[in-house]
């Protein structure tokens, strides 16, 4: 896979969360969360459905307004009064479940209309640019299809493609392979791993234990909207601290 853009690859992007709690309503979702995940590293957040790991992660760029706490990105915090939100959202990329394309625009489109209603960048720049990215996670010469010609797993990397088109620092996954059949799954978690073997700060909300261990420098384990427990992946699966991990990791391995 070639280089996916000049920031990404020479730029390292920390994300770091401190005392984020959440609540829908007086529902808490989110409890005191402090959690730094270091430029250029993958870190990969897991844990029982219904845990707040997305929320987490929509706290990370304000779909969600956290209820208290700060989330600093790049140092900068997002969430203090009077932050450029929408500039500082242009640095993180975000990949959904779902897969969020313009069902009437090509593949193409798809991937042109970003950087240039939101970075102003001419149409043949994004055009050449969304190219090399479609090139990266494997869809060259699919450009003028619409999405409903596509596989699951093709879709979820044109998705891939258009956050990198907006050349982000960070990028955020968000169980970006679980609405896929298990036979696409292995394209999508490809790219993943070439993004991260780039240098491309992630978090990655996720279900797959195989690629949480072999990719990420550490593995947050979220419970109840607490951080119970994190660690390098070696700690994390092979010795956990704390019982809860441990009777989650026998439930799911």
């Amino acid at each position: 896979m070639t280089s996916t853009t000049d920031r990404a690859t020479s730029v390292r992007t920390s994300v770091r969360y401190e005392n984020v709690s959440k609540s829908f309503g007086a529902t808490p979702v989110l409890r005191e969360i402090s959690l730094e995940a270091p430029g250029g590293s993958t870190t990969c957040v897991v844990g029982p459905s219904g845990s707040g790991k997305s929320t987490l992660l929509r706290c990370t760029n304000l779909l969600e307004q956290p209820s208290s706490g700060r989330v600093f990105i790049g140092g900068e915090a997002i969430t203090d009064p009077g932050a450029d939100v929408d500039r500082i959202r242009t640095r993180v990329g975000m990949v959904f479940q779902r897969f969020h394309l313009f069902p009437h625009h090509s593949v193409l489109d798809n991937v042109t209309l970003g950087p240039q209603q939101v970075l102003g960048r001419p149409r043949e720049e994004a055009v050449a640019l969304a190219k090399v990215q479609l090139a990266a996670v494997g869809l060259a010469g699919l450009e003028d299809r619409r999405p409903a010609q596509l596989s699951g797993g093709q879709q979820q990397r044109v998705a891939i493609a258009r956050s990198l088109a907006m050349s982000p620092e960070v990028m955020l996954f968000d169980e970006a392979t679980s609405a896929l059949d298990p036979e696409l799954v292995k394209g999508v978690l490809g790219v993943m791993r070439d993004l991260a073997a780039q240098g491309m700060t992630m978090l990655v909300v996720t279900h797959e234990m195989r690629f949480a261990r072999e990719v990420a420098q550490q593995v947050a384990f979220l419970d109840h909207g607490r951080l119970v427990e994190v660690a390098p992946p070696e700690q994390f699966f092979d010795d956990p601290r704390s019982e809860r991990l441990r009777t989650f990791l026998g439930q799911v391995l």
